[in-house]
């Protein structure tokens, strides 16, 4: 840690320029004390920069530990400990994520201290968003190596506190070990509170706002809500005011349905659902470097991306289960609008120029799951599909969305659909993922989103369900769930099925934004993954696993000035 509490505060090295650009430079801390309010958006631009770094690792270990997406095959990249819960000290994602947070705790700190607060309202404005910047990353790490806040908050290890450049680093830098979850959460709610009261001048949805402050508050309070079996009322009712309050506003509006299915492609600045997103632009990436963003494990687009991750089995059964989702060319049919972002990649017959039909499903064998995509053959009424040797009749379950099963031979009944051949990846079908790709251009540019509206209709849904209020409940869910599927809102809410309705409409719709395993533990549930892909497929990991939360990277500890306590390790 003294790389981030020493080094960094010493040489006051700042990243500063353009917010749309930020390519990485200093200022020398003369210039910087000399003048502190006339460097101040340098200072801050700074802040915004180490976002940048943050965001990669951010989203690898929050998405890919949860259930919406499957790798072609075991990595020897560190994100595979994320996918498989071999959680390890010493992995370099991990790390990066770790020091660029508090790179930027350090930087909006340091702003905090040498800028006098009350001068006017714009420098005013700008310190808040230093407090929204610091929130906003204590609350991420917090999530990631602390344990759910519904056990035991006031015992369980939180952060080490560290607003800043300490008063005397060369004599004194013994620095504090980890505060409880408790104490942390209330740093979050701190800062964030300030950011909320100082915030007056509203720059866009690529820095913070006062109502990003309350959409972050709407989701810390939810995390802090309970579970559904024993909620804790108090919390949930903030949840409540909070996304109120950014509801109420007036400044945000959930995308018609047409334009939603477009959201990736929409600039944060064009968007008016998104209340904060993190600012990137192609100029930053040259050549190749597309392949190692975000979105370039998701697809190939264009020639870019390793397309290695594929949308689960599970989310994909999600998004058909009110109507099938037809993504053949000739056939195209979205029924829930957040299956826009999925794209298989149908493989077109090099002699015919045609596609192969195929039947689709998934067999158990050997205790493992696994695709079979059966070439389909039709005789009059009479469909068949052929598996080597094999060959099944298709009985029809829906015919009309190309829904039928097999007896197959050992008995078992398996249920799939009609459909084209779509590639391989080793042994699995590529069903792309885009909803990290294609801002604004055909490739992976993407600026990663931390709150947009959709998402707080979500917090409140749930932190009503909580206090049960239903009937407020499934207002809110329904506004989202009605945007996705027409006229597919839910009839009924009540506490027999709130919690698994909310569940289901929040993964359907934050899937590939790293909320999928937070949400999953921080309500008691046990994350299930049973479907194909190398991962442990029927293994089940309980909130209460040691492996919910990570371990503090083993270099931080070792340059740490002072204790920092590892997490538990079984």
């Amino acid at each position: 840690m003294k790389k981030i509490f020493f080094a960094l505060f010493i040489t006051a090295s700042i990243a500063s320029c353009d917010v749309d650009r930020f390519p990485y430079g200093s200022m020398d801390s003369e210039t910087i004390s000399s003048n502190p309010e006339a460097s101040l958006d340098a200072l801050l631009n700074g802040a915004y920069a180490q976002m940048k770094s943050w965001s990669d690792p951010m989203h690898r270990l929050g998405e890919y530990a949860g259930d919406n997406m499957m790798i072609r095959g075991s990595s020897t990249d560190a994100f595979y400990e994320f996918i498989s819960f071999s959680r390890t000290p010493n992995n370099y994602r991990l790390t990066n994520f770790w020091d660029a947070s508090y790179k930027a705790i350090a930087q909006s700190s340091n702003i905090i201290k040498m800028v006098e607060e009350g001068k006017d309202a714009v420098t005013d404005s700008k310190l808040g968003e230093c407090y929204y910047i610091r929130g906003l990353m204590y609350f991420y790490l917090v999530r990631a190596f602390g344990k759910p806040y519904y056990q035991s908050p006031e015992t369980n290890l939180g952060l080490p506190i560290v607003n800043g450049t300490p008063d005397d680093v060369v004599n004194n830098l013994e620095l504090p070990d980890r505060s409880t979850v408790k104490e942390t959460y209330e740093q979050i709610i701190n800062d964030l509170k300030k950011a909320e009261t100082m915030i007056t001048v509203d720059r866009g949805p690529i820095f913070a706002s006062k109502e990003a402050a309350q959409a972050l508050l709407s989701r810390v309070y939810l995390y802090m809500s309970g579970t559904y079996e024993t909620p804790n009322r108090e919390y949930a009712q903030l949840a409540v005011d909070y996304g109120t309050k950014v509801i109420n506003s007036n400044k945000y509006n959930l995308l018609s349905r047409e334009d939603f299915m477009k959201y990736n492609t929409f600039t944060p600045e064009n968007n008016d659902e998104t209340i904060f997103a993190i600012k990137r632009v192609a100029s930053e990436f040259s050549g190749y470097d597309h392949y190692y963003g975000v979105g370039g494990m998701y697809a190939n687009i264009g020639g870019m991306g390793w397309g290695e991750m594929f949308a689960s089995a599970k989310y994909i059964d999600l998004l058909n289960e009110t109507g099938r989702n037809d993504w053949r060319p000739d056939h195209y049919k979205i029924v829930d609008a957040r299956a826009a972002f999925i794209e298989p990649t149908y493989r077109k017959d090099e002699t015919t120029g045609g596609y192969t039909e195929v039947f689709r499903f998934i067999k158990k064998e050997n205790n493992s799951l696994n695709y079979v995509q059966a070439v389909v053959t039709r005789s009059g009424s009479t469909i068949t599909a052929n598996e080597g040797t094999n060959t099944f009749t298709l009985i029809p379950v829906d015919a009309s969305q190309g829904v039928y099963r097999i007896i197959y031979t050992d008995g078992s009944s398996y249920t799939g659909v009609l459909d084209y051949f779509i590639n391989l990846n080793r042994v699995y079908p590529q069903f792309y993922i885009t909803k990290a790709s294609r801002e604004g251009e055909d490739s992976h540019l993407h600026s990663p989103v931390i709150s947009r509206l959709g998402e707080v209709y979500l917090n409140r849904a749930e932190a009503y369900a909580k206090l049960g209020n239903y009937s407020a409940s499934l207002t809110d869910l329904n506004a989202i769930r009605n945007r996705s599927i027409i006229n597919g809102g839910y009839a009924t809410l009540n506490a027999s099925n709130a919690a698994d309705l909310i569940d289901k409409e929040r993964q359907l719709e934050l899937a590939y934004q790293a909320e999928r395993s937070f949400d999953v533990f921080r309500n008691g549930k046990s994350l299930k993954r049973e479907f194909p892909g190398p991962h442990r497929q029927f293994e089940e990991i309980k909130a209460t696993d040691f492996r919910v939360i990570y371990f503090i990277p083993q270099s931080a500890i070792n340059s740490y000035s002072g204790t920092l306590t590892q997490n538990p390790t079984s």
